[in-house]
């Protein structure tokens, strides 16, 4: 359906006005006055929204799960913006679809209520400590797992972290304020919960399981042995390319005729696949779409490496070259080239296959859905947080080639590309503005690495022991030397047209 629009006249959003938002509008059919709270949601960004909370409100539409509703949640100053924005309007969202021809829209409604943000997290942990909670779920993004990415491990020497060690009734972090609940929750009687992370992290629940129970163990080794024991951290795979929300975004909400301060727009794709431990109850997801199955890390390997991997290849050679997104990088000849090569070299090669669908197969999807030119995802948002990103989503792509004594050269030019745009400039001589936590750190070292490319690779938090590979080290330092002396378009042909020649 392709939605009709009249800017002229706008409905604010909120409870009230349900009923007379325009007519081709989905929502909510329920009484969202009858929910009933079951989860706790931390980290109440665009794409919680447009697909856990989706999910759930389409059970919701279907008269189930009426007592497993919403409560948004945030650890960062920055969240109260978001949470005023959303309870201006009853914690509701207008989703809007988009693909290649057409759009629609649809109000979800199945969050009822945001915590006030406190650098205490006092309400937090007191809501969290209730028994109607169930399921805490956090999307905190790749880098809020506090992982060490040299060993892969949990990050316990974290400033954050050994404050909610030493002060554990005044936590900082998310872990620390679920571990706080969770005390109360022993020492009450009131039982645990479930820790569900949703973020693109393989094996997110492991990774959860870790953070939450060794930060435990450093202050309250008997509480950390109960978590370990009666809590459930499932692991799952979340797929739904979801932009974030600018003016564009804002003006189509409101051509629709829906005053919405905070909307989101969503491709016409969603995925979502979990482990089915649940120490408390779980919503029935999997009548709406989701999947149950014990081989979720099959599902999450071909995700995060052939789509998010993928992102990647293409984020930084947009960046470079000053392609504003990832559909405009899909539809420019020379990016698409190298994102197909890598991808189908050197990275489905060490992807197995899942139910219904071969690696190759996904790999076309997803080419298919990264060209979708009705989702205005940036490349600026897709290359943020490289730092974390590049460790998640390439570099173990790049130890499996290697172990296997497998083709490496295209994503050691991916990793050149990143070095390149960590230096802060593109071709056309304009500023990259800070797009990564450490960005101070890796401009300093991308500038380094200009006169002396092993310098990014000796950045071990990220690189480890890659570093010392030699066959990975001269591809990287060849690439990095090309870019810098040939530019982007030039490097990139050399590679494209190396496959060619082959």
């Amino acid at each position: 359906m392709q939605l009709a629009g009249n800017s002229a006249l706008t409905t604010a959003l909120s409870n009230r006005n349900l009923s007379i938002l325009p007519k081709e509008i989905v929502r909510p059919v329920y009484d969202r006055a009858a929910l009933k709270p079951g989860i706790v949601h931390i980290g109440l960004g665009n794409f919680h929204r447009a697909h856990q909370a989706w999910y759930l409100h389409r059970l919701m539409q279907e008269g189930l799960a009426g007592d497993w509703a919403i409560i948004g949640a945030g650890v960062r100053a920055y969240d109260a913006v978001m949470r005023d924005r959303l309870l201006t309007q009853d914690c509701l969202t207008t989703l809007i679809e988009l693909s290649p021809g057409s759009s629609s829209a649809e109000v979800i409604g199945s969050m009822i209520d945001y915590l006030p943000i406190e650098d205490s997290n006092a309400p937090l942990v007191q809501r969290m400590s209730e028994p109607d909670i169930r399921i805490v779920s956090l999307t905190v993004t790749e880098s809020g797992y506090f992982v060490d990415p040299s060993v892969g491990g949990f990050d316990a020497s974290h400033p954050d972290i050994r404050h909610d060690a030493a002060n554990p009734d005044r936590p900082r972090t998310v872990f620390g304020a679920i571990v706080a609940a969770l005390k109360i929750r022993r020492d009450s009687g009131a039982g645990p919960f479930t820790v569900q992370s949703c973020d693109n992290l393989r094996g997110n629940g492991a990774i959860t399981r870790e953070a939450v129970v060794t930060l435990a163990r450093l202050s309250n080794p008997t509480l950390a042995d109960w978590i370990d024991a009666a809590c459930s951290f499932p692991n799952s795979m979340v797929d739904c390319i979801v932009p974030a929300t600018g003016p564009n975004e804002l003006a189509l909400v409101q051509n629709l005729g829906v005053a919405d301060a905070a909307p989101v727009t969503h491709e016409n794709y969603r995925q979502w696949v979990i482990e089915d431990d649940f120490c408390a109850g779980r919503p029935d997801w999997d009548k709406v779409g989701a999947i149950f199955t014990p081989a979720v890390h099959e599902f999450e390997a071909m995700k995060i490496r052939i789509l998010n991997g993928g992102h990647q290849v293409l984020a930084n050679a947009g960046e470079l070259l000053s392609v504003a997104t990832i559909a405009d990088c899909m539809a420019h000849p020379l990016i698409s080239a190298f994102f197909r090569k890598v991808e189908k070299d050197e990275i489905v090669p060490y992807v197995n296959p899942v139910p219904e669908i071969t690696p190759s197969a996904y790999a076309d999807l997803i080419a298919e859905r990264f060209s979708n030119s009705a989702i205005r995802d940036t490349t600026r948002r897709v290359a943020f947080d490289g730092s974390s990103r590049h460790p998640g989503f390439i570099l173990p792509i790049i130890r499996d080639a290697l172990e296997a004594d497998g083709e490496i050269d295209g994503l050691a030019l991916v990793e050149a590309l990143w070095a390149r745009m960590c230096s802060g400039i593109r071709e056309d001589g304009s500023l990259i503005d800070d797009n990564d936590p450490i960005w101070k750190d890796l401009t300093t070292t991308a500038k380094t690495a200009k006169q002396r490319p092993t310098a990014w690779l000796e950045q071990r938090q990220i690189y480890g022991s890659l570093a010392d590979n030699s066959q990975f080290s001269d591809a990287f330092t060849r690439w990095l030397g090309m870019l810098c002396e040939n530019g982007v378009a030039a490097t990139l042909s050399a590679y494209v047209d190396q496959g060619a020649a082959e």
